[in-house]
């Protein structure tokens, strides 16, 4: 919501210094906060296995851990404003929602250690450059292309979309052979589906296809 930012991360004022010691727990929010990890983890999507595609719509400043939110997704559209960066080792802190694994299983090594080591920003055009984003789209044209795009992925079917999804992260850091056995396993579930054979059945008559998820 609103035009400045995505996200821009942890509160220096507040979330830091309790996850630092610097003051303690005053509500419970914070208590569960440093109580349960997983509820931190959620908010990246760290350690927690979401089969469904998550489209970013950037509209604003995208940092910190907003940037590691960011990397969860699997689509990214943004405005030319926004900027990007992980600026926490300016603040003697490092990035700790998943940037330290995946940035640099996206970039080439040299760019991601710019961005980890420098806690500098970069421009929307530069993040477009590197691949960060998919595309650089007018404010006013954001969300409806954002949902277009959704839309457009969820008449495919669903049992598809998710076996894709499961299989490229799953077979991240796998050999070859073992990224191949797991594509093997979701052809066999896939095309075991009675959606696989209404989909090619459907475009055959010439007619939007009808899927169950099953």
């Amino acid at each position: 919501a609103g035009d400045r930012a995505f996200c821009s991360g942890g509160d220096l004022a507040t979330m830091l210094p309790l996850l630092t010691g610097a003051r303690a727990a005053e509500t419970e929010w914070d208590r569960r906060v440093l109580e349960e990890p997983e509820v931190m983890d959620r908010s990246a999507l760290r350690r927690f296995r979401l089969e469904k595609p998550v489209i970013s719509a950037i509209n604003g400043h995208c940092l910190a851990g907003g940037f590691e939110t960011m990397l969860a997704t699997d689509i990214r559209l943004s405005v030319p404003e926004a900027h990007f960066g992980l600026p926490e080792a300016r603040h003697a802190l490092i990035p700790f929602a998943g940037a330290l694994v995946r940035l640099p299983r996206e970039l080439p090594r040299p760019l991601a250690m710019e961005l980890l080591l420098g806690g500098g920003t970069i421009t929307a055009d530069r993040a477009a450059g590197m691949g960060l984003v998919n595309r650089i789209l007018p404010p006013e044209e954001l969300m409806p292309e954002v949902m277009r795009l959704a839309t457009r992925i969820a008449a495919n079917g669903p049992l598809a979309v998710r076996a894709i999804k499961r299989t490229v992260l799953g077979s991240s850091g796998l050999t070859l052979d073992e990224g191949y056995d797991l594509e093997d396993a979701a052809r066999a579930e896939v095309l075991g589906s009675e959606d696989a054979r209404e989909g090619p059945r459907a475009f055959m008559e010439k007619r939007s296809p009808v899927y169950e998820g099953r």
